[in-house]
């Protein structure tokens, strides 16, 4: 590529002086609606020289109104025009009328492209304000519903929903950025306080460091599945939820055993459509967190799947304390625990309902989390069904 090509790419790319400035939206209406004007003064002229001067003779006539053989004056001369004598009367006024035709047709378009383009000059300046950084600007355009109407409200509600993603990432790399760095600070202190211990335990520091280093691999693993259910899903293919949930039994059953809980599968093939291995680390997060956030002893879990019409339902229900309906309500953002539902050695890392909100509205599905009666938690995922 030659120096020339690649700053005209490089312009291109910047968006600026990549196109000659050309005529304004205004202008191009107002020539328009002069266009149109002046065309219909034309024929209407031509009407009336086809069709009202093809009965007009070629020729004048002369007529006098003197009586043959006799010597009084008659009646004056009869004087009928021609074509040509007519076409030169009215050729100077058809001009005229079609250069007041041309000047209101100016003025008025000029007038009238402005009153309808106004709105476009709002969302332009709109635009620019977002741009530039503005997401919390708004057209909010008045008046009855029409096409520029339409393009306002859905360039407020795409920025809306703009700030709102900004918003909530800004919130998650924050919050990501401090649940990363709590682990490397306890391993530092660890190895602070180790290094001025001369009777240290290193089998406990070891034991100690490991644990701290295995939850900073989980966050990170975590994040990484965060990001992966965010991407546009490629191909969908149908996908049992039964299975999926006695894979996930099967799986987290010696964790629910030493934790002293049950786990009750129950319900029908329930077909889904969309990524399998989505599905599954959705089905795992699910009975993970019933059984994570449980009671210490005795509690159960309760895995169900049901169709519905159009819909595979798969319902995951733990036994727990009391849950308000304020703090349901946030446990599907990311980094939120709830922290009186922690309990025991494993307190999570605040990302699983957050995954699995994520990868259910990638399949255009439904989460919905709701407070048992009696304490614990209820989710509810319906997908749209597969074959």
């Amino acid at each position: 590529m030659s120096e020339a090509a690649g700053a005209a790419l490089a312009v291109n790319r910047d968006g600026q002086g990549a196109r000659a400035r050309g005529l304004s939206a205004r202008w191009k209406l107002t020539f328009s609606y002069v266009g149109l004007l002046v065309l219909a003064g034309a024929l209407l002229l031509a009407v009336v020289a086809v069709f009202l001067l093809r009965y007009v003779p070629a020729e004048a006539i002369s007529i006098s109104g003197q009586a043959p053989g006799s010597d009084r004056p008659g009646r004056p001369e009869l004087f009928i025009p021609g074509r040509d004598d007519l076409w030169r009367a009215f050729a100077p006024k058809a001009a005229a009328a079609m250069a007041a035709l041309l000047a209101f047709g100016l003025v008025g378009g000029w007038l009238l492209a402005g009153r309808m383009l106004a709105p476009l000059g709002r969302i332009a300046d709109a635009t620019r304000q977002v741009a530039a950084g503005s997401l919390s600007h708004r057209i909010d355009l008045t008046g009855r519903n029409d096409e520029f109407v339409e393009l306002a409200d859905a360039f407020d509600t795409m920025t809306a929903r703009l700030e709102a993603h900004v918003a909530e990432q800004r919130r998650f790399a924050a919050n990501a950025s401090h649940e990363l760095r709590t682990p490397l600070a306890i391993a530092q202190s660890l190895l602070d306080v180790a290094r001025q211990d001369p009777d240290r335990d290193t089998d406990q520091l070891l034991e100690r460091l490991q644990a701290v280093n295995a939850r900073a691999i989980a966050l990170t693993e975590a994040l990484l599945s965060l990001s992966r259910a965010d991407q546009p899903l490629d191909a969908r293919t149908p996908v049992d939820l039964s299975l999926l949930a006695e894979e996930a039994v099967e799986l987290f059953l010696p964790l629910a055993e030493a934790r002293g809980i049950v786990i009750e599968t129950a319900g029908q093939v329930a077909s889904a459509l969309g990524s399998r291995a989505l599905l599954a680390q959705m089905t795992a997060n699910l009975v993970q967190n019933g059984i994570v956030h449980n009671l210490p002893d005795g509690g159960a879990v309760s895995v169900v799947t049901a169709v519905a019409p159009g819909l595979a339902v798969l319902s995951v229900e733990n036994t727990g304390p009391e849950l308000t309906p304020e703090l349901v309500a946030t446990l599907a953002e990311p980094f939120q625990r709830g922290g009186e539902r922690i309990r025991g050695d494993h307190p999570g890392v605040g990302l699983g309902l957050a995954i699995v909100n994520r990868i259910v509205q990638a399949h255009d599905g439904h989460l919905a989390l709701a407070p048992r009666p009696g304490g614990g938690l209820e989710a509810v995922v319906r997908l749209p069904a597969g074959a």
